[in-house]
């Protein structure tokens, strides 16, 4: 495991929408680009988080 891990949000109207952990940005990056075409009226957010805050 990686100490950074990725952190992929769905967001409708401010609400998180969907949530998924990745070990690197191009895992990241890979999803939204193939969830914005299944879902385009959702955004998205990309963004590093330390490993150790999301798993204790």
């Amino acid at each position: 495991m990686t100490e950074t891990m990725w952190k992929y949000e769905q967001l409708r109207a401010g609400q998180i929408y969907n949530q998924v952990m990745f070990n690197t940005r191009e895992e990241a990056e890979s999803f939204a680009a193939q969830m914005t075409k299944v879902e385009p009226d959702l955004f998205w957010r990309i963004e590093p988080v330390e490993a150790r805050l999301w798993w204790n």
